[in-house]
């Protein structure tokens, strides 16, 4: 399976085209548009949201309900675009700087300077119109449908946010993954802790009020994958380093763990490793979880858990420095839309990035044409490792 997405802020439409999900699988339009607004929802989100309305359509690939094996392309309309149908029009407009809005100077912390030195654009509207966070609506879409395919499957996914401006959530023993779907999908702020949700909220308000912005840090918790997804074999099939470097490329995040991740590197081996165990019901099993669901580059059969990282935004109501491009000169760099934090949004975003890359490796690793097919195959797989 694959995904490609295209489409600007301000364009017309944000499009997603998938490749490789099986034929007969069962994919209706609320599959889908549950997650792309869940990906609007969330304390901290600016004006935006308030705008668009990120329901999909359908233009191929699914017919009465269930997938063809054809591609399957999806698209959402920005309803922000009749405000800027002359700026972001794909025909050629006089040389009117006001209707142009010629953007020179490149804001700290975004792609504006790196992109506009990569293409050679001396307005960096062309470059800040794609890097935007907004194509994740496109990314959400497309790990929507893979997230249905897991769902089918019997693997379960939820994302909730654990960390916003070094507000720790504690962890909370003994819930079911049901139970983090509701609790997050309740929450303000996605957390399943609900002694630290107020905080999370006044650090949030807090960051407004100052014209700052704030991150933190999502969790993504994943059951029922089976062991031995993945591989050993090639570096570039290890099933974590797909999933770290496709959580690495959400907007704005700049670390990724797996289990206790870097908090490893100040434990003794004994305290990190998991313990192998078995039994006549359920066959080999961890004893512990520290590595959260990966050895050698393959699942290990335990729960799956990734953290990421978000940085705070860099679109600031209190400006940073910068330099124009085409005078030199320094500024303060504008704003024109902005949330004071968007963790809770990237929790939903990451949670459905991961969902691709899981189900990825399973039509990679399992005869996938059909998907009748393809859950046989990995409920024969299943039955053969637990009587390993």
């Amino acid at each position: 399976m694959r995904y490609l997405t295209a489409g600007e802020s301000h364009g017309k439409q944000l499009t997603t085209i998938i490749e490789g999900v099986p034929a007969n699988m069962p994919l209706l339009p609320d599959d889908i548009n549950e997650s792309t607004l869940r990906r609007q929802k969330g304390h901290g989100r600016g004006r935006r949201m308030k705008i668009e309305k990120d329901l999909i359509d359908i233009k191929s690939g699914v017919r009465h309900g269930y997938t063809l094996g054809s591609p399957i392309a999806l698209v959402v309309n920005n309803d922000d675009f009749k405000h800027w149908t002359d700026i972001m029009g794909e025909n050629p407009i006089e040389d009117d700087e006001e209707i142009r809005r010629i953007l020179s100077r490149p804001r700290p912390g975004h792609a504006d300077l790196n992109g506009a030195l990569k293409y050679g654009h001396r307005d960096m509207r062309n470059v800040l119109e794609r890097s935007s966070a907004r194509e994740t609506a496109a990314r959400v879409a497309a790990g929507a449908v893979a997230k249905t395919m897991l769902r089918h499957l019997g693997i379960e996914i939820c994302g909730y946010v654990k960390e916003i401006a070094g507000i720790q959530a504690k962890e909370i023993e003994g819930l079911s993954i049901k139970q983090k779907q509701e609790i997050s999908e309740e929450s303000p702020v996605r957390v399943l802790d609900s002694e630290v949700e107020q905080k999370m909220m006044d650090a949030i308000d807090q960051a407004k009020k100052d014209g700052d912005s704030i991150g933190g840090v999502c969790e993504v918790y994943v059951e029922g994958m089976p062991a031995g997804i993945g591989s050993y074999v090639h570096y570039d099939r290890k099933l974590d380093g797909k999933v770290a470097g496709a959580v690495m490329s959400i907007n704005a995040f700049k670390g990724v763990e797996f289990g206790i991740g870097f908090e490893a590197a100040r434990r003794n081996g004994s305290e990190v490793h998991d313990e192998i165990i078995w039994s006549e019901e359920n066959g080999y099993s961890r004893r512990t979880n520290r590595l959260g669901g990966f050895e050698g580059g393959m699942t290990t059969g335990m729960p799956i858990v990734v953290k990421g990282v978000m940085k705070p935004i860099p679109t600031l109501y209190k400006p940073l420095k910068s330099v124009d491009i085409e005078t030199k000169e320094p500024f303060n760099a504008g704003v024109e839309r902005s949330d004071s934090c968007a963790v809770p949004a990237a929790a939903v975003v990451m949670e459905h990035i991961v969902a691709f890359e899981l189900a990825n490796a399973l039509t990679e690793q399992f005869t996938s044409d059909q998907f009748p097919q393809l859950k046989k195959a990995l409920d024969d797989y299943r039955e053969e490792i637990r009587c390993f």
